[in-house]
């Protein structure tokens, strides 16, 4: 299999802890391209129409893009899945990874108009509002139980992600005032090899 990825992306980097945790990242030759939102990457565009990373490309040459099918399509060839495989323990979970790509989506959103858009066409009650959402994802995730041990779900990486995202992207937004559980969260997976092996400054 083959992974088109870009370091920095945050659905990039998801699929590839989901590879570690799984025990698959051997299987996986990873292929870094620069994608932008403005700029078509051939190679990349050939396997997936939307020119997105993370596009995988399995050994018959079939393409499998979003980074949560490609996940579901990573947890069928393990014994041990990220998500629960049934019932309403992996609708939680699920939902709880949605929430976690809306922060990801916010994020990217603000992050494209304050650096991509021309200076005169920015727009901060956009990149306000979006923000706004990433900020109340967080206060939900500051409620909820999180695990960063061997027994971490999709969810849990997909949270990680944003948070990561996050100190990469937007170091002013300081989400870990006033949310000790997150920060507690992110310190003990931040120790995971799967985690040091993807971190985007490495």
């Amino acid at each position: 299999m083959k992974l088109y990825y870009s370091p920095p992306s945050p659905f990039a980097r998801k699929v590839i802890v989901a590879a570690y945790e799984l025990g698959l990242i051997d299987r996986i030759a990873l292929e870094k391209v620069a994608v932008t939102p403005v700029s078509q990457n051939d190679v990349v565009a050939a396997a997936n129409p939307l020119a997105k990373v993370p596009t995988l490309v399995l050994d018959d040459g079939q393409a499998v893009f979003d980074s949560r099918l490609i996940v579901d399509y990573l947890d069928t060839l393990t014994d041990r899945s990220l998500a629960p495989r049934e019932g309403p323990a992996r609708w939680r979970a699920l939902t709880e990874l949605a929430q976690a790509d809306g922060l990801l989506d916010a994020a990217l959103l603000a992050r494209y108009e304050t650096m991509m858009r021309p200076q005169p066409l920015r727009w901060d009650e956009w990149t306000q509002g979006q923000l706004g959402k990433v900020r109340r994802a967080l206060d939900a995730f500051e409620g909820s139980e999180r695990r960063a041990g061997d027994d971490l779900g999709i969810a849990d990486i997909g949270v990680a992600c944003g948070l990561g995202y996050l100190d990469f992207r937007f170091p002013g937004e300081a989400w870990r005032d006033g949310r000790p559980r997150l920060t507690a969260f992110y310190e003990t997976i931040s120790q995971r090899p799967s985690w040091v092996a993807t971190d985007p400054n490495g």
